[in-house]
């Protein structure tokens, strides 16, 4: 249950009402180790056990003297905001895009700093499962606090919105927290919005809270073009992520967005560095370099570049996961936060989204594909032993195998979680990405099933 960024589980099965206070008491004795702050923020999403499994986390937090601060239903970044603005440590009840199954605990550290494997998860663990001896404490005081717009004036105060020109919108919030958050957002916009399963749902029964996965964007796709919509928004569950649809029903490419936002920042704040991860687009590097700022690359996963964006000052960080991180939102991630930056970029111009996002589309790309291996490492070196031996090809290993060439590149990694390898390539040209492609899988997959994650 403990995976490398948070917790997650089956409802019932693994994360019971037993397991969140004994997660709590353990939470509430690691933050007193970290001389965190004595108050911990809980958000909850949509999903049927949340509230429960978000108050007995509270009883245990309160049993060892801590206190609590419930905002009720709330996005991923809003509890972010929160634990920003209030410089609190925090807990997100939410599985994200997960089925309706599961359920899970995103936690941080005061400002928004990020707990994971390598920050205080394996701790949290351990304390869970020696269990935390009783001790005669004053029991903390739990209070609830409104922050829905609070969190709506940060967003806005960040991108200027004031004057765009009329658009439609079409928002498919998936029956997650968009549902929630989106309507105290757009209401203050100059925009006509066309809701797409607002209701809070958390059997999802239209489609998996799930934007990643292409056949989750159908209906929205429709929609756009239906209502001769500018654009398309799709959240995942907890709305941290979000993915865009153009005027034409077209995917947008989630490195056209990395590249769209980076030129937005660079203009308000020249020379800045900017963080893309390493299954990006090459077009991001290239644009950032364009626009005077320099393009930092790192390894996938929010808790590395979190961690980099401290390191190194940026402003902004996007991976092609469709998260995107903010130096003005305590440098964590919020899917809302992007989605306001493609509307302030395309109600100030006069251009459609696809004309504006037509230069940052510069390679064809395979998309993330998965393929199921009996042995991930056999799989990797055998691919390293015969492309390392090319001429003109570099190899690296900062997040599993990458290699480049003039052209093309391509990147195989290991999921954290299963025995999964993830494929992404990108060339000059789709017929030559197309080749790099086929080549990689006919050496790792056999006969195994592939499936593509990202458009």
């Amino acid at each position: 249950m403990f995976k490398a960024y948070d917790i997650r589980g089956l409802v019932d099965e693994e994360l019971t009402p037993d397991f969140a206070f004994a997660t709590g008491v353990a939470v509430a004795r690691f933050l007193e180790l970290a001389r965190e702050p004595g108050t911990v923020v809980i958000g909850e999403d949509m999903r049927p056990s949340s509230p429960s499994l978000a108050a007995a986390f509270s009883a245990g937090i309160t049993s060892q003297g801590l206190d609590v601060i419930r905002i009720g239903l709330a996005s991923t970044d809003m509890l972010y905001f929160a634990a920003g603005k209030l410089n609190l440590p925090g807990a997100m009840f939410t599985a994200s895009h997960n089925p309706a199954a599961y359920n899970g605990i995103k936690l941080c550290l005061s400002g928004a700093r990020p707990i994971g494997k390598e920050s205080g998860l394996v701790t949290i663990e351990n304390f869970v499962i020696e269990g935390t001896p009783m001790a005669m404490r004053n029991l903390g005081v739990e209070k609830k606090q409104d922050l829905l717009e609070d969190y709506v004036d940060h967003l806005l105060s960040l991108v200027d919105l004031s004057n765009i020109r009329p658009l439609k919108i079409v928002i498919d919030a998936g029956n997650g927290m968009a549902g929630h958050t989106a309507p105290a957002v757009f209401k203050r916009l100059n925009a006509e919005v066309v809701e797409m399963y607002y209701e809070l749902n958390g059997t999802f029964p239209n489609h998996e809270a799930n934007p990643i996965d292409p056949k989750n964007l159908v209906d929205l796709q429709k929609a756009v073009k239906k209502h001769g919509a500018d654009i398309g928004l799709a959240f995942d569950g907890d709305a941290d992520r979000c993915f865009l649809v153009d005027e034409k029903g077209d995917l947008v490419n989630p490195s056209s967005l990395t590249s769209l936002i980076a030129t937005r920042e660079l203009l308000k704040y020249p020379g800045a560095n900017i963080i893309y991860n390493l299954i990006s687009s090459r077009a991001v590097k290239e644009i950032v370099e364009e626009s005077g700022g320099t393009a930092i690359r790192s390894r996938v996963g929010h808790s590395y570049i979190k961690k980099l964006m401290a390191e190194t000052n940026a402003v902004f960080g996007g991976e092609h996961s469709g998260h995107f991180y903010f130096r003005d939102f305590w440098k964590a991630d919020s899917g809302m936060l992007a989605a306001l930056h493609a509307i302030a970029a395309l109600g100030e111009s006069t251009k459609s989204l696809s004309s504006i996002l037509k230069s940052f589309n510069r390679y064809a790309s395979s998309g993330e594909i998965n393929s199921e291996v009996s042995d991930v490492k056999a799989a990797i070196d055998a691919v390293q032993s015969k492309y390392a031996k090319m001429d003109g090809v570099e190899v690296d290993h900062l997040d599993g195998l990458t290699i480049s060439g003039d052209t093309w590149w391509f990147n195989l990694r290991a999921s954290n979680t299963e025995p999964l390898l993830r494929l992404n390539v990108e060339a000059s040209t789709e017929a030559r990405m197309k080749k790099i492609r086929d080549d990689v899988l006919n050496m790792i997959r056999g006969d195994l099933d592939i499936v593509v994650l990202i458009p």
